[in-house]
């Protein structure tokens, strides 16, 4: 599945868009495919009890969609984590 990924996603990817092999059809299994395929990636998704921090948000297909939402094959996947500044 292709992923796009924004701010400070790009230095644990080293690339806007990856391909990331994922086993499941849920937000979570992205994001956990993700993190498998992108380790550093981890803190600034997810907190010590695994779960997305709530800053982050998903889009899935230009919509906002939560951690248990069904992500339909070929469709469109964005993170974007928190981000600083003024």
């Amino acid at each position: 599945m292709d992923v796009t990924v924004y701010g400070p996603l790009r230095a644990a990817t080293g690339s806007k868009t990856v391909e990331v092999p994922v086993d499941g059809d849920t937000v979570e299994a992205v994001i956990a495919a993700f993190i498998d395929a992108y380790p550093r990636a981890e803190p600034q998704l997810v907190n010590d009890a695994g779960e997305l921090r709530p800053s982050v948000r998903v889009m899935i297909d230009g919509d906002n969609a939560e951690y248990s939402d069904r992500v339909p094959p070929g469709a469109s996947v964005e993170i974007f984590p928190a981000m600083r500044g003024g």
